[in-house]
């Protein structure tokens, strides 16, 4: 792209659309019943909902029961005393171990969630939002065998680095955007402009090219994040990143309020185990919400204290030195000049007290980050994180199937290809979503009902909505609630 081109240029960062359907399951069932035209198909079409459900969830019963058991034995709260009881040899309890991270991984896959690359981190990373500190994992804190031997048992591709030790999967991106005046920000930016400017001019920055890297911090694979309007590919999703630093900072905005904007991952789960845990066998599951891309660190477990940056360091002794060089030249003139040396003093004494303050208001707006992210961004952990995936599984799947067998319904035979984009248009028409609906998932749920079928040339089709409430059958939920009113009946 030419730098001299005045077309107007975004930051964004380009995902791929997740399987994930955004859709309220009631509100999805609601609107496909709207469109059906005889009212006896509409509630054959919703009994056939409900049991397509009913029949999920009982598909799903034992699977959940064995993962609630195995999380029981490593909850980090009560585990310890579960294992205890059991009297298992260390051999069956890695067995077990290694049995539970497998069920877990298989419902991350079910619910969408996706493990986070480094490539991904990276680009999540490679901006400030909220959080200007460095945060970093005190990694002799956290225990290295057990996602070790699960990946050498279950390899992966495109791992990040510290798969060994915990692993972060996210789900959904949103938008967060902030308003205020950012004045400790904007001063940031501006001191680190002129120092970049000092940089280039005197060429130190071909002597010490970290020192640049510090400020003009570009995210991989640059060639992708900036888009031209009218450009964007429509199989990926855009999403538009605001910083402060990439803004003209003027007069004007510099003394008014401005929007910073990020976009968000809707949900990240955390997984690892504590070191020194030959005793304690606990695995934290911790799920949190709407956690901004560039401020991804605050979900990061045993993280470290944040200090002073070996740069603010830097700062620090180049300023003093400076002064120092200053004072001694100014005495060993003849006429040495006080206010000059007041002013010079001032200036290193200002410089280094705002480098202070400066860190001390980062931190204070990190402590409110973590304090937030424990009481407003997570949304639970343990046992009741398990039970969110294992509702979530259940809901994406009917969704999956009850998309799938509308469109056949209603637009008749189609292939895979052809029934994957209709469903992906159809949700696009009638809800405004887009996503990657999940075909092959569908379909396979659809044939194990037995309500849909192929011809001989491959294209699906399904039978007729009261041929296919016959064919799943009344479900044991169904027999409840008619017991249920019958027993209420006088």
């Amino acid at each position: 792209m030419a730098e001299n081109d005045k077309r107007k240029k975004k930051e964004v960062i380009r995902l791929e659309r997740e399987s994930v359907i955004p859709i309220l399951k009631p509100k999805l069932i609601m609107t496909l019943a709207n469109l059906i035209e005889h009212s006896n198909d509409r509630s054959e079409f919703v009994k056939l909902c409900k049991r397509v459900e009913y029949t999920i969830r009982a598909w799903y019963l034992l699977q959940f029961e064995d993962l609630m058991q195995l999380y029981s034995l490593f909850d980090p709260v009560h585990g310890a005393q579960k294992l205890k009881q059991q009297k298992l040899s260390p051999e069956e309890i890695d067995v077990l171990e290694q049995n539970f991270l497998s069920y877990l991984f298989q419902i991350m896959d079910k619910s969408n969630f996706k493990l986070t690359t480094d490539d991904e981190n990276e680009v999540a990373l490679s901006g400030q939002y909220l959080l200007n500190l460095p945060i970093t994992v005190d990694e002799s804190k956290l225990d290295k065998k057990l996602l070790k031997r699960y990946f050498m048992e279950h390899p992966q591709e495109h791992l990040p680095h510290f798969a060994d030790k915990y692993v972060i999967f996210r789900r959904g991106i949103g938008i967060d955007r902030t308003t205020d005046y950012f004045f400790m920000e904007k001063v940031d930016v501006i001191i680190a402009r002129i120092w970049a400017y000092f940089l280039r001019a005197t060429r130190i920055e071909k002597v010490l090219p970290g020192w640049r890297n510090r400020y003009h911090k570009k995210d991989p694979k640059k060639e992708d994040d900036i888009v031209m309007e009218g450009q964007d590919d429509l199989d990926d999703l855009v999403v538009e990143r605001i910083r402060i630093q990439n803004m003209h900072l003027s007069f004007g905005n510099l003394i008014s309020k401005i929007t910073i904007q990020e976009p968000t991952f809707d949900r990240i789960i955390v997984v690892y185990r504590r070191a020194n845990s030959d005793t304690e066998r606990g695995i934290y599951v911790k799920h949190f919400k709407n956690i901004p891309m560039a401020d991804m660190e605050i979900v990061l477990p045993e993280k470290k204290n944040p200090g002073l940056t070996p740069m603010d360091w830097v700062k620090f002794l180049a300023s003093a030195i400076v002064g120092l060089v200053t004072v001694i030249s100014s005495l060993d003139m003849p006429k040495a000049d006080f206010w000059v040396m007041f002013a010079v003093l001032s200036a290193v004494v200002g410089y280094c007290a705002k480098t202070y303050f400066t860190f001390q208001a980062n931190l204070a707006t990190y402590q409110n980050l973590i304090t937030q992210s424990m009481y407003d961004k997570q949304l639970d952990s343990g046992k009741g994180t398990l039970l969110h995936l294992c509702d979530d599984v259940i809901q994406q799947e009917v969704k999956e199937v009850i998309i799938s067998y509308f469109i056949l319904m209603e637009q008749g035979k189609a292939t895979r290809q052809d029934l994957d984009l209709r469903c992906e248009e159809l949700i696009k028409e009638e809800f405004g979503e887009s996503c990657n609906f999940d075909v092959d998932d569908a379909v396979q749920k659809l044939e194990k009902l037995g309500i849909v079928s192929r011809d001989s040339i491959g294209r699906y089709f399904c039978v007729g909505l009261k041929r296919a409430n016959e064919i799943i059958g009344t479900t044991t939920e169904e027999l409840v609630q008619k017991a249920k009113q019958g027993a209420s009946s006088p």
